[in-house]
């Protein structure tokens, strides 16, 4: 039995709690918010919602004892209002690490033994503090990291030269924040270097074009959900489905001593592998810089 439990059922953990459905990954569910009113229509609506699937997952109410057998904790909880007016995911920390210090004793208490992706803002500094809290192992702490901004550089490059986004490898790294960059040295389309696709000016926009594309979402309907879910769904999969799937999340690095988001490797343990990239001497820069940047907010705990 494949079994994941979702805390925080806004917009992004509802919405990852239909995608987790609709596309079979999971059998159990267990939903935790400090809306009971909210959980239970939750709770309501997904059960409706699976209706005409042969695969019916079972939705379980807020029951802590249930974290004892369940294989992945998604940790979404937040408060996305808190950024608006304010284009940064720092902004959320004074509300998300009291979240994390609500939170860490109750999972220590359950004896869970599993995984947890964190997906709560500024992302890469909570999940750091939700392993240093919970004091479950490295690996079996990450985050969606920079798979979202990965996703949104493709978006934003296969829009751009008109292709399907499967044709574009590469990636964004850093933090999920404003010092994220993308790793252009990396890039490919159709295994060609994007770099001699495009001059530095158009790169550059293109790299504009992916940093905003969650602000081009948050300005229009107030938050972001659908993105972020796919990402984490496909996470929640290739951990349960143990394929050795390689993403950018945020995870350890013991160099740079901090959580921060590049290529690694996913299984049924959590973190397998770290794939650091072969950077440039400006993307070496700017990896600095955002490490430097994550050390800061991590500071202001």
């Amino acid at each position: 039995m494949k079994k994941v439990a979702i805390i925080g059922v806004g917009h992004v953990g509802s919405t990852t709690a239909y995608t987790l459905i609709s596309k079979n990954i999971i059998d159990e569910l267990v939903l935790f918010d400090p809306n009971v009113d909210l959980i239970h229509a939750e709770i309501n609506d997904l059960l409706d919602g699976q209706m005409e699937q042969n695969h019916q997952v079972k939705i379980i109410d807020s029951n802590l004892s249930e974290l004892a057998d369940t294989d992945i904790i998604i940790f979404s909880a937040g408060d996305i209002s808190l950024v608006k007016g304010n284009p940064d995911r720092f902004a959320e920390l004074n509300l998300t690490k009291k979240i994390v210090e609500e939170w860490a004793p109750k999972i220590i208490a359950t004896n869970f033994s599993g995984i947890i992706l964190n997906i709560t803002n500024p992302c890469d500094v909570v999940t750091q503090y939700l392993q240093e809290l919970t004091g479950l192992p490295k690996e079996r702490v990450i985050g969606t990291g920079t798979s979202l901004d990965t996703s949104r550089m493709k978006h934003a490059v296969s829009v751009h030269l008109g292709v399907h986004p499967s044709a574009i490898s590469g990636y964004v790294i850093g933090e999920h924040g404003e010092s994220q960059f993308v790793a252009w040295s990396t890039v490919r389309v159709a295994g060609c270097p994007i770099t001699d696709l495009l001059t530095a000016q158009a790169l550059n926009q293109l790299d504009i074009a992916a940093r905003n594309g969650g602000w081009v979402t948050f300005q229009g309907k107030g938050y972001t959900s659908y993105g972020i879910a796919i990402q984490a769904a496909k996470i929640t999969q290739a951990i349960l489905n143990d394929n050795h799937l390689i993403v950018p999340i945020t995870h350890y690095h013991p160099d740079e001593k901090c959580y921060v988001g590049d290529p690694a490797k996913v299984t049924k343990y959590g973190l397998d592998e770290s794939y650091p990239l072969k950077l440039s001497k400006s993307e070496k820069e700017k990896w600095i810089h955002t490490i430097k940047t994550i050390h800061s907010m991590y500071s202001a705990i």
